[in-house]
């Protein structure tokens, strides 16, 4: 047997009913052939760690514009702690590692510069939308690998997909929704925290007194509670979630941070312009199509400019879209020669 096989039949073992094996996967559109070391779902986790996108998002903002510090979380940093929590989860309940791992490290593959504050201009200049999420997948299936795609399996694209507001097929895809939202609302108090914005003091006693009175205290809570509640059936079908008493105050947490944090004008001062620069950048490339990248203009031409424009930008660092904006619209020196 090889590596691959032996893993297989381990999984066999160890996994719980509901977990997705690896040797049960939908497969691949592509017809690539199996790897003797690794299993589907390992290498698709290799796939997303080694690719372009995937190392972009060190210098995609999580929610904190350009932050002069050197430890505020950027999207690179959130999506590491989303999969250490889900492949915690993951482990507990005896669901698939790998695959958890794997969707959780491409989830935010589709993020645009900028943050949500990005996506929503985008959202409002292209005339089909733009969500995140959605653009995930035409990363790892059209842009990545100079448009061949990642070739991912079925349920690691579903994972990435649904991660935000839908179910995914798979309760491993669903283990990373949740880990998503309990590590973004705990990096994003400790980053407030550290950016003066709120103090630990400021979140209302009631929900610390049962959540926790620390960043490493809340996510324990959070994540216990879905474990010990464990998978369980709903409506006909095996899922997972937090108890009722968590799940209100992390709800009520998730209330005071959208108030003290994620709608303070103290922290959305710049959006404004980094909006307005994407939307001329939009308006720019939407003119000039043919001086994008021959990737994106025969994007342009399968799935028209306005597509292929988001493509284009949503995959932009935030200091390489700052840097295109200045080249395009800021004068230089003039010299004389």
């Amino acid at each position: 047997m090889t590596p691959r096989e032996r893993y297989e039949e381990f999984e066999k073992t160890l996994l719980c009913e509901y977990a997705c094996l690896a040797v049960n996967s939908k497969g691949r559109q592509g017809t690539s052939r199996k790897c003797d070391l690794r299993t589907e779902f390992q290498r698709d986790r290799d796939k997303i760690i080694h690719c372009n996108s995937f190392r972009r998002l060190k210098h995609k903002t999580q929610v904190f514009l350009s932050p002069s510090g050197d430890h505020y979380r950027t999207r690179l940093t959130h999506t590491l702690e989303v999969g250490q929590i889900a492949r915690t989860i993951a482990r507990a309940l005896r669901l698939n590692e790998d695959l958890t791992e794997a969707i959780a490290m491409g989830h935010d593959l589709g993020h645009t510069p900028f943050g949500h504050a990005g996506e929503r201009a985008l959202n409002s200049l292209c005339p089909d939308g733009f969500k995140h999420y959605k653009q995930g997948l035409r990363v790892v299936e059209l842009i990545e690998n100079n448009g061949k795609g990642l070739d991912l399996t079925y349920e690691v694209k579903d994972g990435i997909l649904k991660h935000t507001n839908e179910k995914a097929e798979t309760l491993e895809g669903y283990v990373v929704r949740y880990a998503d939202v309990i590590a973004y609302i705990n990096h994003d108090i400790d980053d407030s925290i550290r950016g003066g914005i709120i103090t630990e003091e400021d979140i209302p006693k009631e929900i610390t007194d049962v959540l926790g009175h620390s960043k490493s205290e809340r996510i324990t809570s959070l994540v216990t509670s879905i474990i010990d509640k464990g998978i369980y059936i709903e409506n006909g079908e095996p899922t997972v979630g937090m108890d009722d008493t968590t799940a209100k105050y992390y709800n009520a947490l998730h209330s005071y941070m959208l108030e003290s944090v994620y709608l303070n004008p103290l922290c959305k001062s710049e959006e404004s312009k980094a909006q307005e620069m994407l939307k001329k950048l939009y308006e720019h490339f939407c003119r000039n199509v043919y001086s994008m990248p021959p990737l994106y203009v025969g994007l342009a031409e399968r799935y028209g400019k306005e597509r292929a424009v988001c493509d284009y930008i949503s995959g932009m660092t935030d200091r390489y879209a700052v840097d295109l904006f200045a080249d395009l619209f800021i004068p230089k020196d003039w010299k004389v020669r």
